[in-house]
């Protein structure tokens, strides 16, 4: 145990008792000065903030813009795959004549007319942004068709239209509408 004289008391005395408390002392005049934030500290923590999410917010919008189109071009394959296998299904009526053709509610039992062949919000022509028409070439059998898929919201819920048709190449147009068989090809 370590001792300590004072000035005033010849007798030593141990020092835990008085260093608690300098200690306590010290903590409450530490405690009186700093009563929280101040308006500028609080400011600065703001202005960080704001930039950060200034930063964040376009990335994030961005990379949803490009999910939508990437989940537009899985969409397109999956009807291609489904109307080359209604085809192949019901060879007297060719290719669908249109999207709802190629889904049904559930229970789903196929028949010519839903083929339960993709999900049934797909076939109804809505899906992560995107508008989906299947237009049939109107013989029967049908001997080919064209898909468009186009974005709700040109700019916010996906920038390019994408088509394909029989031949399961997907093509797309960079400025969101009018997406042709002549349109570039989706590599």
């Amino acid at each position: 145990m370590i001792y300590f004289r004072s000035k005033d008391s010849l007798p030593a005395q141990p020092l835990r008792g008085r260093v608690l408390r300098r200690k306590s002392w010290l903590v409450g005049v530490f405690m009186r000065s700093h009563r929280g934030f101040s308006l500028i500290e609080l400011l600065l923590v703001v202005a960080v903030i704001l930039i950060i999410a200034a930063i964040a917010v376009p990335n994030f919008l961005k990379s949803r813009l490009r999910a939508n189109e990437a989940s537009a071009v899985a969409s397109l394959r999956v009807i291609n795959t489904a109307a080359v296998a209604y085809s192949i299904t019901y060879p007297d009526m060719g290719f669908p004549a249109q999207l709802t053709t190629l889904g049904g509610a559930n229970p789903c039992s196929a028949s010519s007319t839903q083929a339960c062949l993709i999900d049934d919000s797909l076939s109804q022509g809505n899906k992560s942004g995107y508008s989906f028409v299947l237009t049939g070439d109107g013989a029967v059998p049908s001997v080919s068709y064209i898909v468009a898929g186009t974005p709700q919201a040109i700019g916010s819920s996906g920038q390019r239209m994408f088509c394909t048709d029989q031949t399961s190449v997907i093509h797309y147009d960079p400025t969101g509408s009018g997406c042709t068989n002549a349109s570039l090809v989706l590599e």
